[in-house]
């Protein structure tokens, strides 16, 4: 057995985490580059603590998904502005932006130099600027990942970023950030929280370390995610959702994913469709296509054992197997009212290029059987 384990420096979880903010900034720069997604007044109070403490801010806001354009435009008001610290406040998209545009502010040259798949893929040299995560969603785990996800439009596709030297500085988790998230918000990134969750756990690069926190945030999401849905402020659910959030991001980034991942690449690429509602409607009928293909091709083993381990966990009944922690996904996902992916304008004539796309994703590798093309269509078919 071999792995590897890498987080960010720092992690500050728990309700008042954010008060950990102005203090840690000071020690890291002068100038930040503060990258957030929507206004409120939460948000506008932190920025001006910041300025109060004598740091200089410079406010970039990221109203969508991240693309290469968008990165290019961070990184340039960040070097007009001498910017010696990035702080991100908000969801993944707004995260993944202020890791890209702080790690390229120490390399030198394009970021096509570094881009995966569209790019020439060349590793960061330097270390990133100093890089402060602030999630105010509880899904992607972006505050402790190495990479930062971004679309190139002309290519329609998502690439990475990804370096070790891109692991944020500090990741301040505040529970509290994610009260009043709307229902549709909660239901989406929760959903990838546990895509994030239980791919790592059913991966072909699963290890005793990951192995341990994806139990726990599975638990965490079982018992919370509807209450966090219905009830936005409720203290226990959102923390469980938080938690779950982060260990996801440390599952992921120690681990590998799935086919889940595998298609949610191309397809967020192709069409304007959240990263987190892709996962919610592609998870149980990736997993549902996953257990078949174990049960006729291989023999019975520790692939087969863990779709009964993770049922029980969601269902919390020890007598579960393998179908009823699937079944238990998709009474999920109708309750908090995941939509089939033609409500996005995915039609089947897309089929062949998502599927073409997919199958060259690297999250596809960690998938726990190799899948073949009918299961792959059989996949989208029952998605849409």
């Amino acid at each position: 057995m071999r792995f590897e384990f890498a987080t960010a420096t720092r992690i500050v979880f728990g309700q008042k985490a954010i008060k950990e903010l102005v203090p840690s900034a000071k020690l890291f720069g002068q100038r930040a580059l503060v990258v957030v997604g929507r206004s409120g007044q939460r948000i506008a109070g932190l920025i001006a603590q910041l300025r109060e403490a004598g740091i200089a801010v410079s406010e970039f806001r990221v109203s969508v998904e991240p693309t290469v354009a968008v990165i290019e435009a961070g990184l340039g008001q960040a070097k007009a502005e001498r910017c010696d610290l990035v702080i991100s406040i908000g969801g993944g998209s707004v995260i993944d932006s202020g890791k890209a545009i702080a790690g390229l502010m120490t390399n030198l040259g394009r970021i096509y130099d570094y881009l995966e798949v569209v790019g020439l893929g060349h590793p960061l040299i330097n270390s990133s600027a100093p890089f402060i995560a602030i999630p105010t969603t509880a899904g992607t785990g972006s505050e402790v990942t190495r990479n930062a996800v971004l679309t190139a439009v002309d290519q329609r596709v998502k690439v990475s970023l990804r370096s070790p030297l891109m692991l944020p500085r500090l990741a301040i988790v505040d529970p509290e950030l994610t009260y009043g998230l709307p229902p549709e918000i909660t239901a989406a990134a929760g959903l990838d929280a546990l895509t994030q969750l239980i791919e790592p756990f059913l991966s072909n690069a699963s290890n005793p370390l990951t192995d341990s926190i994806c139990r726990e945030g599975m638990r965490r999401v079982s018992r919370s995610l509807q209450i966090a849905y219905q009830h936005g402020n409720d203290p226990r659910a959102r923390e469980d959702m938080a938690l779950a959030s982060l260990f996801g991001g440390i599952a992921l980034a120690n681990s590998k994913l799935g086919a889940v991942h595998g298609f949610a690449g191309p397809i967020g690429g192709m069409f304007p469709v959240p990263h987190g509602a892709i996962c919610a409607r592609l998870l149980p009928v990736v997993l549902e296509t996953n257990l078949k293909a174990l049960r006729n091709r291989l023999d019975q083993g520790s692939g087969l054992e863990r779709f009964t381990e993770m049922s029980r966990i969601l269902t919390d009944d020890q007598d579960s197997r393998a179908e009823d922690g699937i079944q238990w996904l998709h009474d999920l996902c109708v309750t908090l009212k995941v939509l089939p992916l033609a409500a996005y304008g995915i039609k089947k004539s897309d089929f062949p290029e998502i599927i073409s796309q997919a199958k060259k994703a690297s999250s596809m590798k960690g998938n726990p059987i190799e899948l073949m093309d009918n299961e792959l269509l059989q996949i989208m078919e029952l998605a849409l």
